[in-house]
C-alpha cells in the first residue's frame, strides 16, 4: 500500500499549493527579483536606522537638559520605527520568495501528476486482486514466472522514480515551516511597530506640554508662515521668503545685547554687528539623511513629458512609513500648500532648507527646534512617494550628494 500513501500525499500537497499566495506579502513586490532586490535594501536599512536609534539613545543618556533629551528619544524612537518597518519588509520580501518557490515546486509536480496517478491506479487495482484469483488466471506456468520477473524489476524502478518526488513532498514540507516561520515574524514586527508608534505618540505629548509656555511666539512665526504661503505666487517663492526670514532671524540673533549707558556718552563708539555673509559653496552643508525608507523613483533634474524638470528626488515607501528630519534645524513651514498636499520646510540654517512633501500626517509645528532624526509624520498609504527637495542660498541641489549611506 505503499504507492497509495505516496498518491494522498501527492493530492494533498497538490491541493496545499494551489492556495493563493499570502495576503501578508507586500503589494510593492511583483517578482522574484524586486522581492531580492527588497530584501537586501531592506535589511541595509534596517541596519542603519538600527545605528542611528543606538547613537541617538546614547546621546539622549548623556544629554543634560530635559527638552534635549526629549527630542533625542523621540528621534531615537523615530529610528526604532524605521527599523521595525525594515524589518517588516523583510519578512514580506521573504514570504513572497517563499511563495514563489512553492509556485515552482506546483508547477513541477503537476507536470509528472498525470503519469504518477495512472502508475499509482494500476498498483491499486493490482493490490486489490485477490493471490488466489492470481494463479487461478488462464496461462502457463513460463507466463507466471515472466510475470513474476516483471513486478522484481519494475518495483526498483518505480522506487527510483517517486525517490524524487518524495525528495520534492519533503521540500514542500519544508517551505511550508519557513512560511509559518516569516509569518509569526511578520505578526511580532507588526506588533512591535505598534507598540513603538505608541512610545513615539507618548514622547510628542511630553514634547508638546513642555513647549506650551512658548506657544505664543510659535503662534505668530505660524501665522506669518500661513501669510508669506497666501502671498508667495509658487513655492519657489516661498522658499526663498522662508530662507530670507530665517537668515534675518540669525542675524538678529548674533546681535549683542543690551548694555549700560555709559558715564560718558560723549566718548562712547557705535558698534555694529556685521551680517554674516552667505557661503560660496557647499563645504558648510550638515550631514543629511533620507526621510523616508524606499526605493527612489525620482532623479534629481529628471524631465518627465508635461512636466517640470525635477528639482528634487522622489522615494517611494511603504504604506504609513514614518517621516523623519533630513538634518537639524527650525520649522519653518509645515502645513498643506497648494498643489503639493502637505509640505514641511526645514531652515537648516547657513543657507541650507529641505523641503518634504508627500505626508498625509505632519506632527511637527512651525518654531519647532528639531534634531536630526526628528519624527516629521507619516506617508500616506496604498503606494505613497515622499518627495525631498534640498536648497542652499536659494538654488535647488541633488540631495543625494549631500545624503550619508543609509
Amino acid at each position: 500500500m505503499r504507492p497509495l500513501s505516496v498518491f494522498t500525499l501527492c493530492m494533498t500537497l497538490v491541493a496545499a499549493l494551489a492556495v493563493a499566495a499570502s495576503a501578508q506579502q507586500s503589494a510593492t513586490i511583483d517578482n522574484e527579483g524586486e522581492a531580492r532586490a527588497a530584501l537586501i535594501e531592506a535589511q541595509q536599512q534596517g541596519a542603519a536606522a538600527r545605528q542611528r536609534a543606538e547613537t541617538l539613545e546614547r546621546q539622549a543618556a548623556e544629554a543634560g537638559a530635559a527638552a534635549d533629551r526629549t527630542a533625542q528619544q523621540a528621534a531615537a524612537a523615530a529610528a526604532r520605527i524605521q527599523e521595525t518597518q525594515a524589518a517588516i519588509v523583510e519578512r514580506q520580501a521573504n514570504i513572497r520568495l517563499i511563495d514563489q518557490q512553492r509556485e515552482a515546486l506546483r508547477a513541477r509536480l503537476a507536470e509528472r501528476q498525470l503519469p504518477v496517478m495512472r502508475l499509482t491506479g494500476a498498483l491499486e487495482r493490482f493490490s486489490r486482486r485477490p493471490m488466489a484469483l492470481s494463479l487461478l488466471r488462464p496461462g502457463s506456468l513460463s507466463d507466471t514466472v515472466h510475470m513474476r520477473a516483471l513486478l522484481d524489476t519494475m518495483l526498483p524502478e518505480v522506487k527510483r522514480r517517486t525517490a524524487s518526488l518524495r525528495s520534492e513532498i519533503d521540500r514542500s514540507k519544508a517551505l511550508k515551516a519557513q512560511a509559518e516561520s516569516a509569518l509569526a515574524s511578520l505578526q511580532q514586527e507588526q506588533s512591535e511597530l505598534g507598540r513603538r508608534r505608541q512610545s513615539l505618540a507618548a514622547l510628542e505629548t511630553q514634547q508638546r506640554l513642555a513647549l506650551r509656555s512658548a506657544s505664543g511666539s510659535a503662534d505668530r512665526e505660524a501665522e506669518r508662515a500661513l501669510a508669506l504661503a497666501e502671498q508667495a505666487r509658487d513655492l519657489d517663492a516661498l522658499t526663498e521668503d522662508l530662507g530670507r526670514a530665517g537668515a534675518l532671524r540669525q542675524q538678529l540673533m548674533q546681535l549683542p545685547g543690551p548694555v549700560m549707558r555709559p558715564a560718558n556718552p560723549a566718548l562712547s563708539q557705535v558698534i555694529t554687528a556685521d551680517a554674516p555673509s552667505p557661503s560660496a559653496s557647499a563645504s558648510n552643508a550638515p550631514a543629511f539623511i533620507l526621510p523616508v525608507q524606499g526605493r527612489l523613483v525620482t532623479g534629481f533634474g529628471a524631465s518627465t513629458p508635461g512636466q517640470p524638470v525635477s528639482r528634487g528626488i522622489a522615494l517611494a515607501t511603504g504604506s504609513a512609513a514614518q517621516a523623519i528630519a533630513p538634518a537639524a534645524g527650525r520649522v519653518a513651514f509645515a502645513g498643506p500648500y497648494r498643489g503639493y498636499g502637505s509640505i514641511i520646510i526645514i531652515d537648516h540654517g547657513e543657507g541650507w532648507i529641505s523641503l518634504v512633501t508627500g505626508l498625509s500626517q505632519i506632527d511637527v509645528h512651525v518654531g519647532e527646534t528639531l534634531v536630526a532624526g526628528s519624527p516629521l509624520g507619516l506617508a500616506g498609504t496604498g503606494r505613497p512617494v515622499v518627495s525631498l527637495e534640498l536648497r542652499h542660498n536659494g538654488e535647488a541641489v541633488n540631495p543625494l550628494d549631500f545624503a550619508k549611506v543609509q
